[in-house]
């Protein structure tokens, strides 16, 4: 791990420095992703999963709300630690059934698939229901804070071109069995950690086995403690976690605490104590002292100690550096240093017109092979640069170059590279060789002597062609890597029809208008020549296109040997090209008609969509300006201004007041008479001052955690955190009042007459009429009337809450206040008696 220890250094401690009322807002957020129904039940990967996509999420921006995210197996399998086959059968399966994902293959213009668009449906359904002020609703920052924290954690790390590179996370070489578990355990802890980098581990009775840190870890994912200390133990090897006893005056073993490493450096704590203790039981294979640095340069030597290598970290500027994982083991050799300055070439060592390539030249004896008389032989390979100037025993004449007007620039570039002439445009030096690019090379390698007749620029457009077909080649076949091949079996089916390269005046024109160019016999856009590219065998489409043309022709000769009997061959024959003819014509007049009608039905579909894009454009606009209105409004309850009409604090009470109702009602269903709305308040009072006090019990236990101070600067914040808390403890109570209602209402008279209507029932079934009393009888019997009897408690549940809706609606509608307005003409009216006349006069 790198030593981040300032925050302003860009590595790791600044996505790690994270403020207090974030951390608590992120650790909210994955608390109530990991708690809902969908994602509770599942397996440690799909729910890591689960927060990776929901970190991702796009959050909302301005009237678009897609909380969509875009990614690909292998992508998210690098995020969770495990391969692509693992998501593909075990998390994206496991998800979809759950319903806590939604999916759709992405695919390009040919149908093939090029990514996935998730939808994590807790956060869609807490978008559309919650609002603004449900847990998982994070806004674009806090996402990407989640995001970077993620990233610093476990990323795997990006090396974009022409971009920065990120790192890998802390995480990021554990993979494999348990590396899902580890890098949510990790997120969770680092979640629940002050600046002090020390874990809060939680309270109570605990197993002196596992300890304290593993049943705080255990209650944070969900686990056992035996398996939270297995997790906690592969974080300590890892080096992100460090494990240490508080000293005490006997020199006994104190109180268990857990440090993460991490937090710690990225607020500067002193580490020294912790990292030598941690360090000592660590065992990690250094390089040797004496070994030579053959695996990176001096000033590469921090890419060891990369977030990506889960070891110890080292001292910044040490002797030796751990080896990486997958480096090979190299002979002792010198170290390679890159040169700064660019080699100048001096025009008499052997390679230097190899040019930037850096191939071997064509031929060894280039520029060597001259007849004893002086006449001069150079073979057809040599480039072309040796043609501008004189060989060894040769009259110098005049360069082509000065012919033209213009003289070479002092000092040319290597070949390939733009050349200076004076007095003309800037050209592109023409290139002896085939492209260095192995798949061009081997396409084109049929015509390399067209090739050389081709100037720089036309060598470059036909570079871009074969380039083009090649990649369009690579879509068709199942097999992409025999794409270049293909485009070679083709140029050489080409030059055979040609009669050679001998033949060919104009290279250029050839190779891009025939020789390249795929020919099409049919509509199979697979066809070339009426050869099928993918599989090589002969189109079926074309002999489908032939077997109709012959129909066609056999039909129309019928219809002259049948219309004009006696007719000579000569005759016959020229009578049948005309109505030939005349039919292809009708033919290319129904083509161009059809044409038409297609492209003016495009261009109504396209005035349709535009249409409805201004429609959609405009209703955006209104929903936008509503929004705007809304969000101006202040609050009904407490008039705090901008709050959309209804405040975060507001709008925790307003839900925590509902649920205590909804909680009340419950009792009531059977713990008091319905009719009788004096019991039906005793009991309503008596669950409301319950709740009550769990809610007081619940804001102490938060008021205990915040540290001394800090909701005084930000009240609103304080009013917000305490009225969620309320919410959560009210929350937490409502499921044990309803399975108490039913338990209750499993005992009443109905629920047990129907209980044993279902006994009777299944034990009279045809299967068990011959031994009702055996044991599979009895026992599905029992099971039946289990079953009948939590349907009928069920039943009378809601039957009764509907029932205490109702008379609690009319009750507030019958005691509802009537404004000011409506009330004071009817006190007018009223006479006003003596003692309030003469106090009124008075």
């Amino acid at each position: 791990m790198p030593a981040s220890g300032q925050p302003s250094d860009g590595g790791l401690g600044d996505a790690l420095r994270l403020g207090r009322g974030m951390r608590l807002r992120l650790l909210a957020a994955v608390r109530a992703l990991l708690a809902d129904p969908s994602v509770a039940g599942l397996k440690d990967a799909p729910k890591l999963a689960t927060v990776v996509l929901y970190a991702k999420s796009r959050a909302p921006k301005g009237e678009k709300t897609d909380n969509q995210t875009s990614i690909w197996a292998a992508e998210l399998g690098r995020w969770l630690g495990v391969k692509e086959s693992t998501v593909h059968h075990k998390v994206m399966p496991a998800l979809r059934d759950s319903g806590a994902l939604r999916t759709r293959v992405v695919t390009d213009a040919k149908g093939h698939p090029t990514g996935l668009d998730c939808l994590v449906m807790p956060l869609w359904h807490a978008r559309k229901s919650g609002g603004a002020g449900h847990p998982l609703a994070l806004s674009k920052a806090e996402l990407a804070v989640l995001l970077r924290l993620i990233e610093a954690l476990f990323g795997p790390g990006w090396a974009p071109k022409d971009k920065e590179p990120t790192l890998p996370g802390l995480l990021a070489g554990r993979r494999g069995r348990g590396a899902a578990t580890d890098r949510l355990g990790l997120l969770l802890m680092v979640l629940s950690t002050r600046a002090s980098g020390w874990l809060q581990l939680c309270g109570g009775s605990v197993k002196a086995k596992e300890g304290r840190g593993a049943a705080t870890l255990a209650r944070l994912l969900g686990c056992s403690p035996s398996g939270a200390r297995k997790v906690l133990a592969r974080l300590t090897e890892a080096g992100v976690v460090a494990r240490q006893r508080k000293a005490t005056g006997t020199r006994m073993n104190g109180r268990g605490r857990v440090m993460l490493l991490p937090i710690a450096r990225a607020y500067g704590r002193a580490l020294a104590p912790v990292e030598a203790a941690q360090s000592a039981k660590a065992v990690f294979s250094q390089r040797p002292a004496g070994a030579v640095g053959d695996q990176a340069s001096t000033g590469a030597a921090g890419a060891l100690g990369a977030p990506g290598v889960c070891g110890a970290e080292g001292t910044e500027g040490a002797a030796d550096q751990e080896r990486p994982d997958g480096a090979e083991l190299h002979a002792a050799h010198a170290s390679v240093v890159n040169p700064v300055v660019p080699v100048q070439l001096s025009g008499c060592f052997s390679g230097e017109g190899r040019g930037g390539e850096g191939r071997r030249p064509e031929r060894v004896c280039v520029r060597e092979d001259q007849a004893v008389g002086g006449e001069t032989t150079v073979a057809d390979s040599a480039p072309p640069v040796a043609e501008v100037g004189p060989l060894r025993g040769e009259m110098p004449t005049d360069s082509p170059v000065d012919k033209q007007g213009g003289q070479r620039a002092a000092g040319a570039e290597a070949r390939g590279r733009p050349k200076a002439v004076v007095g003309e445009k800037t050209q592109r030096q023409r290139r002896v060789g085939l492209p260095a690019d192995l798949g061009l090379r081997v396409a084109l390698r049929p015509v390399a002597g067209l090739w050389e007749r081709l100037s720089g620029w036309q060598q470059d457009q036909v570079e871009a062609a074969a380039k083009a077909q090649v990649k369009r080649l690579a879509g068709m076949l199942v097999r992409p890597e025999a794409a270049p091949q293909l485009l070679a079996d083709r140029l050489t089916d080409r030059l055979e029809e040609t009669g050679g390269e001998a033949l060919v005046t104009g290279p250029f024109g050839w190779l891009t208008h025939r020789g390249l160019v795929q020919r099409r016999a049919c509509s199979d856009w697979r066809c070339d020549d009426g050869i099928r590219l993918d599989t090589g065998s002969d189109c079926e489409s074309c002999g489908n296109v032939i077997h109709l043309r012959r129909a066609r022709r056999a039909k129309v000769a019928a219809e002259v040997d049948r219309e004009l009997p006696g007719l000579g061959d000569d005759e016959r024959r020229q009578v049948l090209e005309e109505r030939l003819r005349a039919q292809a014509a009708l033919e290319a007049e129904d083509l161009v008609r059809r044409r038409e009608q297609a492209a003016a039905e495009e261009a109504r579909r396209e005035a349709v969509r535009a249409a409805a894009r201004e429609r959609d454009q405009r209703e955006r606009q209104s929903a936008a300006a509503d929004a705007a209105l809304r969000q101006a409004l202040p609050c009904e309850d407490c008039g705090q201004g901008q709050s959309a009409g209804l405040c975060e604090p507001c709008g925790y009470r307003r839900r925590t007041e509902a649920l205590m109702a909804e909680a009340s009602m419950v009792a009531a269903t059977w713990s008091a008479d319905l009719d009788d709305q004096s019991a039906v308040a005793t009991v309503a009072a008596h669950v409301r001052t319950a709740l009550e006090a769990n809610i007081a019990t619940a804001q102490r236990e938060f008021l205990e955690l915040v540290e001394p101070g800090e909701l005084d600067e930000d009240p609103a914040l304080a009013a917000s955190a305490l009225a969620f808390a309320a919410l959560q403890a009210v929350q937490q109570a409502l499921p044990e009042y309803h399975s108490s209602a039913l338990n209750h209402l499993g005992r009443t008279e109905e629920a047990q007459a129907e209980a044993r209507r279902a006994y009777a029932t299944e034990q009279n079934r045809r299967w068990h009429k011959h031994n009702p009393n055996g044991a599979d009888a009895i026992a599905a019997a029992t099971k039946a009337a289990d079953t009948a009897r939590e349907r009928t408690a069920q039943y009378l549940l809601a039957e009764r809450l509907e029932q205490l809706r109702v008379q609690t609606a009319a009750r507030t509608e019958t005691t509802a206040a009537t404004s000011w307005r409506d009330r004071l003409p009817d006190l007018a009216m009223h006479p006003l008696g003596g003692d309030t006349a003469g106090a009124v006069i008075a």
